[in-house]
């Protein structure tokens, strides 16, 4: 199997956030989309044909899953990018996916909070390990804000 390098792009020109026509159509197709999947469980098929103006279409069952998924997002409004996961980020694109400034993110790696490698002077970043990483971020979040919920109940706070 042959893997062909995906950049990301750095223009944001092509990308839109959806209007409520393309928002509702979205939310409609998902649940569509989900109902059916409910009906044939990933599990159970590889495979799905789809007839499409007479023509064939056999698409493998997983990309029905992630078609829904993107079409979920969209429903609620949000900007969709598709990105490999083995994809390399720049340090702006990894710091706008962690919503955090460059310099910042500078600062995690210099810390060896995040791995990443060198293109010459560039730091690389890969997807993979930058969602890891922000999945790290988000359960310290959660253990936090859990802690600070029970200290105000047990201050009886009101919370």
């Amino acid at each position: 199997m042959t893997h062909r390098k995906t950049t990301v792009m750095a223009q944001r020109d092509y990308q839109r956030l959806p209007d409520d026509k393309t928002a509702n159509l979205a939310r409609a197709s998902a649940a569509e989309l989900s109902h059916f999947l409910d009906r044939f469980p990933v599990s159970k098929q590889s495979h799905v044909k789809i007839e499409i103006d007479e023509q064939d279409l056999v698409l493998p069952v997983q990309a029905l899953v992630l078609l829904r998924n993107l079409l979920d997002e969209l429903a609620r409004g949000n900007e969709v990018t598709i990105v490999p996961l083995h994809a390399e980020l720049t340090t702006q694109q990894a710091a706008d996916i962690l919503n955090v400034s460059r310099p910042y993110l500078i600062k995690l790696l210099e810390r060896g909070e995040l791995q990443f490698t060198k293109v010459g002077t560039h730091r690389r970043i890969q997807l993979k390990d930058l969602m890891a990483y922000k999945n790290v971020i988000k359960k310290r979040s959660s253990t936090a804000m859990d802690e600070l919920v029970k200290i105000a109940q047990e201050a009886n706070l009101g919370y």
